[in-house]
């Protein structure tokens, strides 16, 4: 794990969004297509306001979450929304959208669907994740019911995930799936989490999971 800080969020974030569009730029180079899964949340999008501007063949992208809550796009919880209002805009809006929500009361029933229109995306060409201040990465929390299954190397590469402090049920990117992106970064922000990751190199991934996933990774950090 290399860990880069930064003197200002801003700049991290500019930083940030022209190092994943040279990941994709160079992947492009390598394949037809590439492919980038990307956390939700309020800390990545500044990264996205940049990136969405970047010079580069867009419609041979495909873009998708590392985890998502399971509510439709009109809510304000729905990572998939915050993608499409400011990821898939600009130049961006040429790529391609993977996605992890279908319209069900439940992610079970619909997850085959949704995983046999991830699996041709696979392996990540680039990554981007972010980390709580428990741990946790994606939608693998430290407490959730399928934490062991979502940690396994032989894992399915998409479960779906529910956790004690998560209003709704997930569906996650599981371990082995992000682990395996050729290129990874982890974007996190202020004292209380850059100690979490501090004490993340202590624990094992059932307690701290995101070290089942960094081996590897770079690690952007301000304050």
């Amino acid at each position: 794990m290399n860990l880069i800080e930064y003197p200002d969020r801003e700049m991290m974030m500019i930083d940030l969004a022209n190092r994943l569009a040279g990941d994709l730029t160079m992947a492009l180079t390598q394949h037809e297509t590439a492919s980038i899964a990307v956390p939700g949340g309020t800390t990545p999008g500044p990264i996205f306001d940049a990136l969405c501007a970047a010079d580069l063949d867009w419609a041979r992208v495909r873009v998708m979450l590392s985890d998502e809550r399971w509510v439709p796009e009109t809510s304000d919880r729905s990572n998939t929304r915050l993608l499409r209002e400011r990821l898939l805009v600009n130049r961006a809006a040429a790529a391609t959208l993977v996605p992890l929500y279908a319209d069900a009361d439940t992610p079970e029933e619909k997850l085959g669907e949704l995983t046999a229109g991830l699996e041709p995306n696979l392996p990540l060409s680039v990554l981007l994740l972010g980390m709580g201040a428990d741990m946790h990465t994606a939608s693998i929390f430290p407490e959730a019911d399928r934490l062991a299954e979502a940690l396994d190397p032989h894992a399915p590469p998409l479960l779906a995930m529910r956790a004690p402090g998560a209003p709704e049920p997930r569906v996650t990117l599981t371990a082995p799936v992000l682990d395996a992106a050729i290129v990874k970064h982890i974007v996190i922000t202020g004292a209380e989490k850059r100690a979490a990751l501090d004490k993340a190199g202590h624990l094992p991934p059932m307690e701290a999971p995101i070290h089942a996933v960094w081996g590897g990774a770079t690690v952007h950090w301000a304050e």
